[in-house]
């Protein structure tokens, strides 16, 4: 099929390469200029667009953009879209990482003037090109079959690794809890990791264990994969930072945890974590042990 993809970062590149090999045809776009040219000499079956307006005269109707671009200009992308000529039949796909309640109120916007929205979360990052994607889909049953030929390529294959979730903003959804799920994964391997890391007794090899872990193990995953190879680089992670941030994500999943009134202690502690990471020095560490030298005598290390 013919589709369009603004927003040539990484991940948008990337999944144009794997459409391109597929023989799909793609009219390129991005605000970064050269982005799109660059993909047209490396790929064949690609046009750079230079204007969203020449984006759209080289689209059949009805006409498909996917939107790889943050989710602060998605707004802006839209109606950018529908000033340059996208019409009724026509199909928005957004696979960044919104919040799925602005999707659904996107999709409100859109479906009254007769143009589809499919939200549709995005996972594999860097991998994604050679992996396939996994995508979640929310929209109409008629939008999803308009953009399925893309979705079979994307996907790790025809028939796995991508399925329509539900309407629109259940796609966003699920891959917002898809992500908090990673927070509590990826903090549970931290938190281990550390704790064999501190029995200087035993004077155990973390890159071993983290091999011995991949096969067999009922803890094996893709993150302990991405574990292994950093450990193989530099066993000790001396050229990382402690410093972890959040994309977002993590927050809506608690924020809607809350609302909904069910508990997810262990997501919402690996978010708390990420906020601990940040702190070069921690006030309430600070607190605590003046409580303890005040009821117990117990001794403190001074700065």
């Amino acid at each position: 099929m013919k589709l369009a993809m603004i927003g040539l970062g990484k991940m948008g590149a990337n999944m144009v390469r794997r459409l391109s090999r597929d023989g799909h045809e793609i009219v390129a776009y991005d605000v970064a200029e050269n982005a799109a040219a660059n993909l047209q000499n490396e790929l064949s079956g690609i046009s750079a667009a230079g204007t969203l307006e020449e984006l759209i005269e080289n689209l059949p109707s009805p006409k498909v953009v996917w939107l790889m671009v943050p989710h602060t200009f998605v707004d802006e992308a839209i109606s950018d879209l529908l000033s340059a000529g996208l019409n009724s039949g026509d199909v928005i796909i957004d696979g960044g990482n919104s919040n799925y309640k602005q999707s659904q109120q996107r999709g409100e916007m859109l479906q009254q003037q007769g143009v589809h929205f499919v939200d549709s979360g995005t996972s594999g990052g860097v991998w994604g090109l050679e992996n396939g994607y996994s995508l979640m889909l929310g929209g109409s049953n008629e939008a999803i079959a308009i953009i399925e030929p893309a979705l079979k390529t994307l996907a790790p294959s025809a028939d796995s690794g991508w399925g329509h979730v539900g309407p629109v903003g259940a796609g966003h959804y699920v891959k917002m809890v898809h992500n908090g799920i990673e927070y509590g994964m990826m903090q549970a391997y931290a938190e281990g990791f550390e704790l064999m890391h501190s029995k200087q007794e035993m004077d155990l090899d973390m890159h071993q264990i983290s091999r011995i872990w991949q096969h067999g193990s009922v803890v094996r995953s893709w993150l302990l994969d991405l574990i292994a190879d950093a450990l193989e680089q530099d066993i000790e992670m001396s050229e990382l930072s402690d410093y972890v941030d959040d994309s977002g994500e993590g927050r809506w999943t608690i924020q809607d945890s809350i609302e909904n009134a069910v508990p997810t202690p262990v997501l919402s502690l690996a978010l708390q974590m990420r906020f601990r990471s940040r702190q070069d020095s921690s006030y309430a560490g600070k607190v605590l042990n003046a409580m303890r030298a005040g009821f117990g005598g117990h001794a403190i290390k001074t700065k």
